[in-house]
């Protein structure tokens, strides 16, 4: 089956089935979550993030892992601070955002069959995330994991992206 076809196929069974589920808690209430819109709207983003990696999967584009892990992880980030109320949080969040896409990375490679590459690839847009994320954090009012020493991670990752081309 060509890809256009396979696309519309399989576009149209996902809407009929979101269609039928909205029809089945309309009929029947009692079937539907009981969610609280207004402390649960980012689970939408999630639910998209995962929408778009199932759709990828399904028109064997592995590639859209990337996408989805982001919208997803935006999403889990916004749930969190909905939930806590921790809005200046987003100083220092947004650095997660590179390890959503190291996320997306492994898993297209994963999916792709280039797992080794995407591994090392994603591994390291994780890394510099996580770093990112405890740099800011330490002085943007977040949870100060490491005190007074935030300066060091920074020139270690200096040091790393310095010196890591020398052994390939």
């Amino acid at each position: 089956m060509e890809s256009h076809r396979r696309t519309n196929l399989i576009g149209g069974i996902v809407l009929i089935l979101v269609g039928v589920y909205f029809l089945a808690v309309q009929l029947f209430p009692e079937l539907g979550p009981s969610l609280n819109i207004e402390f649960s709207w980012p689970l939408i983003l999630v639910g998209v993030g995962a929408f778009l990696l199932l759709f990828g999967l399904l028109v064997n584009a592995p590639d859209m892992a990337v996408p989805a892990c982001i919208v997803a992880g935006i999403g889990g980030i916004l749930y969190y601070q909905n939930m806590t109320g921790d809005w200046a949080s987003w100083a220092y969040a947004w650095a997660l955002i590179p390890g959503f896409v190291g996320v997306g990375v492994i898993l297209a490679g994963l999916f792709g069959g280039t797992f080794r590459q995407s591994l090392r690839d994603g591994g390291t847009l994780i890394l510099i995330s996580l770093i990112l994320f405890a740099v800011f954090s330490s002085f943007l009012g977040g949870k100060s994991y490491l005190g007074v020493y935030w300066p060091v991670l920074l020139i270690l990752l200096g040091l790393w992206l310095l010196i890591r081309p020398l052994f390939k």
